[in-house]
């Protein structure tokens, strides 16, 4: 057994590098500024690439929005979108006819299985002071005998979330948000869509994130599952110590899942992602937004979308937003709708 769990450390780029059965993790903070009541930002866009700015000009991007922030209306097969949002918030709007207003805390897990079409905008709705926006975008892998499943939609409020605050010998606090994965003290965990690979008994998967006081220490427990992977991503934080080894932020730590890890921040807070799972094991065939297993299943995706458009686009406009004064919502495809 090596003497220290960390296996490799890298630098944090964009997006993070993640390990099966995780595809994609993007990590979003954006500093808008007020909006102008029409959900847009109060601000010139002049200088930026309308329609793909990713510039991060004076600390915010518009992306594929051209008008609010955000990810107009786009195709995706084959695996599913966990997005965690933890300031500001988004507009959700899909080809199954579901439509949600979420964030300051809240998750949605979408399934895309064989094929769904979502628009993901960023509403400025105070206009009399800025519109920060904070979030993780991971795309997790489904095994060959899920990727063509229905599409699923699924909210976690943040106030349903199960968190666990652990106090240390000097009572300095960690405190952990499970969006997925069971840690012990922290609650019952919420349950994935049926046919997720998180919901299968042996995944192993975790989707936690955590904080840590200045000067705190914490003990992330081992994995259950032999062969799991387990990345930390440091993202928030001058210097932290893991299992005995001094890592600087920002930084993606691998860590061996199978023993526990001690962590000793340093002298400011600190923020990590945990990412952590049974690998799938299976091939992976991307092209932008489809996942498959092979390049023929690639073109089949590609040909489908051209050809039903994934059941079709409901909305008036590629980029819907939901009212300048609406409160956080959820409607899903039976029409059943649910609030925090």
């Amino acid at each position: 057994m090596p003497s220290s769990p960390v296996l490799q450390i890298k630098p944090l780029g964009f997006p993070w590098e993640t390990a099966d059965p995780f595809l994609f993790c993007a990590y979003h903070d954006d500093a808008y500024p007020k909006g102008n009541g029409q959900m847009a930002p109060a601000a010139s866009l002049a200088g930026r690439e309308i329609g793909q700015d990713f510039s991060r000009k004076d600390g915010w991007s518009m992306y594929h929005g051209d008008t609010v922030p955000g990810f107009p209306g786009h195709p995706h097969r084959g695996f599913e979108t966990v997005t965690v949002v933890r300031k500001g918030l988004i507009d959700h709007s899909d080809s199954l006819g579901a439509a949600a207003r979420f964030g300051q805390g809240d998750a949605q897990w979408l399934t895309a299985g064989g094929g769904v079409v979502h628009s993901e905008m960023f509403p400025l709705l105070e206009t009399d002071k800025d519109n920060p926006l904070e979030l993780f975008q991971i795309w997790l892998n489904l095994p060959a005998r899920n990727k063509m499943v229905p599409a699923h939609f699924t909210m976690f409020w943040g106030k349903d979330i199960p968190r666990l605050v652990a106090q240390d010998e000097a009572g300095r606090e960690t405190e952990i948000s499970t969006v997925a994965g069971p840690l012990a003290g922290a609650g019952q965990p919420l349950p994935p869509p049926p046919d997720s690979w998180a919901a299968q008994p042996d995944a192993d998967v975790a989707i936690w994130t955590v904080r840590m006081a200045p000067g705190a220490r914490w003990t992330l427990p081992p994995a259950k599952g032999d062969g799991t992977r387990r990345n930390l991503y440091f993202f928030k934080g001058d210097a932290v110590t893991v299992g005995g080894q001094r890592v600087t932020g920002p930084s993606a730590i691998e860590i061996q899942a199978d023993v526990p890890a001690e962590l000793v921040n340093g002298d400011a807070q600190a923020e990590f992602l945990l990412l952590q799972g049974r690998p799938i094991g299976e091939p992976v065939a991307q092209y932008g937004p489809f996942v498959m297993n092979t390049q023929a299943e690639i073109m089949q995706a590609m040909q489908d979308y051209r050809r039903t458009q994934f059941g079709g686009w409901p909305w008036p406009d590629s980029a819907p937003v939901h009212g300048l004064d609406t409160p956080r919502f959820a409607r899903h495809p039976d029409g059943r709708e649910e609030k925090p």
